[in-house]
């Protein structure tokens, strides 16, 4: 995919350097510093390939992609502050660096400047798609801070919040796509789909990683979300098949946070199989993100598109 798009990130980063720009130094100095901090820029790609996909030879799609960066990059930014986080992508975060007022003040302000760079693109429907995201994704993280310390999560709550926390975005990439191609609604809606089961398969995979992944391959802390007591998929599987003592541990860990009992919480996750759980969930939604493509016309960003899911599944960072 990088060969295949390299031009266009390249351009990509012209944009985003470009539309970053503000009098207020510090603005500049941390949004440069998130961005460019090693991203994976996976919903970007999703924006440029299913728009090359349909053979669009317009520039909005350079522009649509550095959007959806920017409101991903606030959301990190946001993100960091409300978890207290201090390490992200092997560095300091934001917050860590900068502080926290900077932090969300500056998030703030990629939230603005992306709704500056839609209505550029003068497209009501993708000022409909990336609004209606934005709004989603600000309810998903309220969910997700509604479940942190909360046993009592169940699979479905949880679903939902990845669904509106991480997946939205990548739903309104696919969409956006199909958007400035000029593709009609049942297209989009089949891209949207696409998106929407690539980002729960990515979430899913991260909560794999927290409890599998190498510290210096994914540039995070492993056993975070148990520190911050938040109740993904892993644990919930030890809550409803583990023994009662196990099941219990995990329970007062989530109620509690902490990361004291990781050990043995890390055992109960092996005995139960958790991670495998998890990680067939995400194969789940990686194959019905393929199934979506039916439609998409058969070329070089189909096949692409096709392995974003795939390396979303077996990555270990």
């Amino acid at each position: 995919m990088q060969s295949l798009l390299a031009d266009d990130m390249a351009e990509l980063d012209r944009v985003i350097r470009a539309r970053l720009h503000s009098e207020v130094v510090l603005v500049r100095q941390v949004a440069e510093y998130i961005i460019h901090s090693g991203g994976k820029r996976l919903r970007p790609a999703v924006v440029m390939l299913v728009a090359k996909a349909f053979g669009y030879q317009g520039c909005h799609h350079h522009e649509l992609a550095a959007v959806v960066e920017f409101i991903h990059t606030a959301t990190l930014l946001h993100d960091d502050v409300v978890d207290d986080s201090k390490l992200r992508r092997g560095q300091d975060t934001a917050n860590a660096r900068f502080g926290n007022a900077t932090s969300v003040l500056v998030g703030d302000f990629l939230y603005s400047r992306a709704f500056q760079m839609m209505v550029s693109v003068q497209n009501m429907r993708v000022m409909e798609v990336l609004s209606d995201a934005t709004n989603v994704i600000a309810e998903g993280e309220v969910l997700q801070l509604m479940n942190c310390h909360d046993p009592e999560v169940t699979e479905e709550a949880y679903m939902r919040v990845i669904r509106y926390k991480t997946a939205r975005l990548f739903d309104a990439a696919g969409r956006l796509g199909a958007i400035v191609s000029g593709q009609d609604r049942a297209t989009e809606d089949a891209l949207g789909a696409y998106g929407m089961h690539l980002g729960t398969a990515f979430q899913l995979i991260d909560d794999v990683l927290d409890y599998s992944g190498d510290k210096e391959a994914t540039g995070k802390n492993v056993g975070d979300d148990l520190a911050e007591g938040k109740p993904t998929l892993p644990l919930l599987h030890v809550i409803r098949h583990g023994v009662p003592e196990q099941a219990e541990r995990v329970r007062q860990a989530i109620a509690n946070g902490g990361s004291e009992d990781f050990p043995a919480i890390l055992q109960a996750i092996r005995d139960t199989g958790a991670l495998e759980y998890t990680r067939r969930q995400a194969e789940r939604e990686a194959q019905l993100a393929v199934d979506a493509l039916a439609s998409l016309p058969h070329g070089v960003y189909r096949d692409a598109l096709i392995e974003l899911p795939a390396f979303a599944v077996n990555r270990n960072y």
